[in-house]
């Protein structure tokens, strides 16, 4: 049988504030909404939002990379996520990384490649 699709789930507490989110300040393509499960993607990454979740703590690895992160961490911030780190670039790393927690709970790392 062939694999057809990869996709991450995130929690949401408030789905409407989560697609708003993804959608409006990170960039993704909203592809089926509703209130318990949600589809978004950016090319053939889709991230799935799954309702229901009680807003508690979710580390995801899940990582977006921007031209302008820092930029990008700003307009997180004034979304109402928080800015667990900065971005910053880590010794022997070619990225500036920083770390938010959104209002869901879902920990992610955002990204910049500066060679």
């Amino acid at each position: 049988m062939k694999l057809e699709k990869v996709k991450i789930m995130l929690m949401a507490a408030d789905m409407k504030r989560a697609v708003r989110f993804y959608r409006d300040v990170i960039g993704l393509e909203e592809v089926f909404v509703s209130d318990f499960w949600t589809e978004l993607r950016h090319g053939d990454a889709i991230i799935a939002l799954h309702g229901g979740h009680d807003g508690s703590r979710n580390p995801t690895g899940l990582s977006f990379q921007f031209e302008d992160v820092i930029a990008k961490a700003e307009a997180i911030r004034q979304a109402g996520a928080t800015i667990l780190q900065a971005p910053l670039q880590r010794e022997g790393e070619p990225i500036l990384l920083g770390i938010y927690r959104d209002a869901e709970g879902n920990e992610v790392f955002v990204t910049q490649y500066i060679g």
